[in-house]
Order: C-alpha cells, then structure tokens, then sequence
C-alpha cells in the first residue's frame, strides 16, 4: 500500500469526516426507528459503513492514493446520502442523477482503496 506521510490538515479533515458520519448515521438511524422512511434508513446504514474508513485512513496515516480514494468516498457519500434524505425530508430530490453519481463514486472509491494495495510504496 502507499503510505507515505499525509498532511496533519488533511488527517484531521478525514477524522473529522468519521466522526461526522458515525454522529450523522446514529441519529438518522433512531430517526428511522421512530419516524420510518426508508431512505434514512438506508443513509443511515451507509453513513455508519463508511465513518471507520475516514477513521483509519486518518488517524493511521496514508499515501497520495488512499487520500484520494477517502476524499472519492466523501463525495460520494455526501452525494448518495444527501439524495437520499432529502427524498424522504423534502419529498425531491437533491439534483437529478444524485444518487447514482454518488453511487458510482463510492463504487470507484472503494476500488482505488484495493487497487493502492497493488501500489508499490515510495521510498
């Protein structure tokens, strides 16, 4: 994997990003238990899967590829999940395409996080 050393600015923000996402996914998931909606329930769930990631990769430490990959992953998260909670908080959606743009982004995220593992480190 790549792991070179990562600017304290970026880890703290991918830190901060976790910490966000796992705060935002608890909530929304007692939203769901008590008020329903299956798209929060769903954001939810996504939210909470991906908060260890932004976790890792900034406290850990990691190369160019995987801050890429992490910062891929946020967008797509905030695009996916955004779609998501204002169909069911504002009954439209975010943009049109939303959803599966940040669907593609995660997808392609999570990609480059296993392709960095072909990735040699640099001295």
């Amino acid at each position: 994997m790549d792991t070179t050393e990562q600017p304290a600015g970026y880890s703290r923000l991918l830190v901060l990003a976790g910490g966000l996402c796992g705060a935002a996914g608890v909530a929304l998931s007692a939203a769901a238990a008590h008020l329903g909606g299956a798209f929060v329930s769903t954001a939810a769930s996504f939210l909470l899967m991906h908060a260890p990631v932004f976790l890792a990769v900034g406290l850990v430490g990691a190369g160019r590829v995987l801050r890429i990959a992490s910062l891929i992953l946020l967008v797509g998260l905030v695009l996916f999940c955004g779609d998501l909670l204002a169909r069911d908080f504002m009954g439209s959606r975010l943009f049109p395409m939303s959803a599966p743009i940040g669907g593609t982004l995660l997808i392609a995220g999570w990609l480059a996080i296993a392709g960095s593992a072909l990735l040699r480190p640099r001295p």
